[in-house]
Parts: structure tokens; C-alpha cells; sequence
């Protein structure tokens, strides 16, 4: 990961501990997805995409969460599942657009 990547990462994990979200895996990889961030919220389980943007041109961090991209952290969220117990479960997204930090739960569904 790039030095860019791995610091909106890390930006990304402290502002969701201090909102009370435990951080559990970073970067959980299987072939076809990766994870950036899984999080447990109470007793949900929560999938975060962390987006990094300069700039707002183009529809920033939340455009480019394309529905294959989604697809890919669905994939990505079902490996990381298998076998195990099913919490309730999430997914959402941390856009970082130059200096502001949105944080969308619910940003989409395994549909």
C-alpha cells in the first residue's frame, strides 16, 4: 500500500475508534476483494472502505466507490465470514476529500 493509502487508513481507523468502533482486521485480503477496515459496532459487524480524494472534482471518494468495487468488498466480506457465526453485518465508507472526513454508514448492501 502507498504511503497516501496507508495514511488515510490510518486516519480513517483512529476517527472510527474515537467514535467508539473497535478496529478488529486492516487490509483483510482474499482473491477478488480486500477489506480496508473491519470493525465491530456494538454487535454489529462492519465493513469499512476507506476513499481518498485531493480534491471534490468528479464526484470525489464516494464516486469512486463503483458498484463493481462494492462488488468486490461484498466478495471480499463473504470470505472473510465463511464459517463463522453471522453478526449483523454493514458496510460502510470513509471519504476523505482533501481536508474533510465523511463517515457513511450504511454506503451500501450485499444486494
Amino acid at each position: 500500500m502507498s504511503g497516501a493509502g496507508a495514511e488515510a487508513e490510518e486516519r480513517a481507523a483512529r476517527f472510527l475508534a474515537e467514535r467508539g468502533l473497535e478496529i478488529l482486521v486492516r487490509n483483510y485480503r482474499c482473491r477478488g476483494g480486500e477489506i480496508d477496515l473491519v470493525c465491530r459496532d456494538g454487535a454489529a459487524l462492519v465493513f469499512v472502505e476507506v476513499r481518498q480524494r485531493s480534491r471534490r472534482d468528479f464526484g470525489g471518494a464516494a464516486a469512486s466507490i463503483t458498484p463493481a468495487k462494492q462488488r468486490r468488498i461484498v466478495l471480499a466480506a463473504r470470505h472473510y465470514l465463511a464459517g463463522k457465526r453471522l453478526p449483523a453485518c454493514r458496510f460502510d465508507a470513509v471519504l476523505l476529500d482533501g481536508g474533510a472526513i465523511d463517515w457513511l454508514r450504511n454506503a451500501f448492501d450485499a444486494g
